[in-house]
């Protein structure tokens, strides 16, 4: 008696569609888990790394500005963006707490600790001494803002004296759009006064995550010790 074999008849149109189908699907899980990998990497790289990066940076920063202030004084000391100009305390952000402040707030010198506005008064002029520093990433070095109050000091430290100026309000009484450019007039909200004050603007974001509001308190100078 003899065996007939029969061979498997080959794939229908249909067989292959569900292969191709199945090919494709697998590219397309693999390319969103490497985008999610990648969406996860950034995310730790901005709210962790640029953190360990910047507060690096702003320690050597503070270390770099004493030791020129120890240094004989130069007949000119252009201080160009992103230099450091000043020191900073909050003691409401602790008592360890030292910021460097540095000329410009572009993205470098806000990752370099807190950006003064060149345009602004410098520490202790008549006029509006306006600076920004992040909430979150690059340092954080305005994380606690939100806890400011009335009353409070802000310490700010030159090559020949340490202004200390006083709060006018909370860290969470004035929300404002990051477009209103007039809390960094000369006399904020009145463009064409003449300043005879001498104020603080402080700036940060409002929120942890992106956002287009900034929290904002002014202060006004209480005393300038010479060195």
């Amino acid at each position: 008696m003899s065996t007939q074999v029969t061979e498997p008849a080959p794939p229908g149109p249909r067989s292959k569609r569900r292969s191709r189908t199945g090919r494709v699907l697998t590219a397309l899980g693999l390319v969103l888990v490497l985008v999610g990998v990648g969406m996860l990497g950034y995310v730790g790289w901005q709210y962790f790394g640029t953190n360990i990066i910047s507060k690096q940076h702003q320690a050597e920063l503070r270390q770099d500005l004493v030791r020129e202030w120890d240094a004989p004084v130069r007949a000119t000391e252009p201080v160009e963006i992103g230099d450091a100009m000043a020191l900073l305390r909050v003691p409401r952000f602790g008592d360890d707490y030292v910021m460097p402040v540095v000329r410009g707030v572009d993205d470098a010198s806000l990752a370099s600790g807190v950006g003064w506005f060149p345009d602004t008064a410098r520490p202790g002029r008549v006029g509006n001494f306006a600076i920004a520093g992040h909430r979150v990433t690059h340092g954080e070095p305005f994380r606690h803002f939100l806890e400011l109050r009335a009353g409070d000091e802000v310490v700010v430290e030159t090559r020949t004296h340490v202004y200390t100026y006083v709060l006018r309000d909370d860290g969470t009484d004035r929300e404002l759009d990051f477009s209103e450019g007039w809390v960094l007039d000369p006399v904020p909200g009145a463009p064409d006064a003449e300043p005879t004050e001498k104020l603080i603007t402080m700036v940060t974001c409002s929120e942890l995550f992106h956002t287009d509001k900034r929290s904002i308190v002014f202060g006004e100078l209480e005393s300038a010790v010479k060195k």
